[in-house]
């Protein structure tokens, strides 16, 4: 079978793998690039290369002999697990308490486009912060994939939303997804939601670099707030100002369950249910902003560029094996 392997991201040809166990073997269809793709390709090697990617949605080839909850050409999206080859690759194994049935109205791009955003921003908010209806919260990096889901759970949840934006055109996004406001994280934030009406914010979702906005965000949490950050810190961060507001710190990633095969691992495979539910009712609206076709080496690097350049709105997902 074709797959791209990192560091390069070239085009090698691998053995078709079996599905054991839970697992589902995958005839890929679309993939989407996440900032993880970019993070873990240097730790490929060409001596040890490696294939990344972890969004995907296709339809399901072979399933393991304990599998009970896919069969054979049911279609499916996913995140995947960060511990085992990606999906860049024509089949791919998964195991199956992580892969949701494909939303009905979406194609195959759009539906590569949701899952591991959508488990990121949905953990992030309800199992880590735990929000609570009719309060505020700020997202920092609000047009990005994460902030783009993010931004219509906690208006489901019921929540005033401030999301961050730096260009016209990733602030007008953020508009379209829900955002009640929409504030520069360029420029300082405090006199900006204060400019809202509101001197503290009870949550912070940082969807970006932690580092840079952590000085706003200790100035901006509410006392007893709760924060939460994706992007772990570079360098040791002050934590007087938090600590002043008891204020909680989680962190989310999404691929714990995975990694750790907790007990609750299945909650990623039934929230990937519900969201394709919303997605299908139109509760939900869908965040790919640009495909790339075909899936081959040359496009995989120029979406790995777009990543790395800081600047992309939405979700760009890559369909079709040439």
């Amino acid at each position: 079978m074709k797959a791209i392997a990192a560091p390069a991201l070239v085009e090698i040809e691998l053995p078709k793998p079996s599905p054991s166990g839970r697992d589902l073997l995958v005839k890929v269809e679309a993939v989407s690039v996440n900032p993880v793709d970019t993070k873990r390709r240097p730790e490929a090697s060409d001596a040890q290369p490696r294939v990344l990617g972890w969004d995907a949605a296709g339809t399901v080839e072979a399933a393991g002999p304990q599998a009970t909850l896919f069969k054979a050409g049911d279609e499916v999206y996913y995140a995947g697990d960060v511990t085992r080859p990606g999906c860049n690759s024509e089949f791919h194994l998964v195991d199956e308490r992580i892969v949701g049935a494909k939303p009905k109205k979406l194609d195959f791009a759009q539906a590569a486009a949701m899952p591991l955003t959508a488990i990121t921003a949905w953990e992030a908010f309800f199992d880590r912060l735990k929000v609570q209806p009719d309060k505020s919260m700020l997202i920092i990096g609000g047009a990005g994939g994460v902030g783009s889901i993010g931004i219509q759970f906690a208006k489901m949840a019921r929540l005033t939303v401030i999301a961050t934006a730096s260009r016209e055109e990733s602030a007008a996004w953020a508009k379209t997804m829900g955002a009640d406001h929409v504030v520069d994280h360029r420029e300082p934030l405090r006199p900006q939601v204060e400019a809202l009406g509101m001197k503290h914010v009870n949550y912070i979702a940082c969807f970006n670099d932690l580092d840079q906005h952590w000085a706003a965000i200790g100035d901006l949490i509410a006392p007893q707030g709760a924060i939460v950050a994706i992007v772990g810190n570079r360098n040791p961060l002050p934590q007087d100002a938090v600590r002043a507001k008891s204020a909680a710190l989680c962190w989310e990633l999404m691929f714990t369950r995975a990694r750790f095969q907790t007990p609750d691992m299945i909650e990623q495979h039934r929230l990937l249910d519900r969201v394709a539910d919303w997605l299908d009712a139109g509760r939900l609206r869908g965040t790919l902003r640009e495909t790339l076709s075909p899936i081959n080496a040359a496009n995989l690097r120029a979406a790995h560029a777009r990543l790395e350049a800081g600047t992309m709105i939405g979700k760009l997902v890559l369909s079709g094996w040439s």
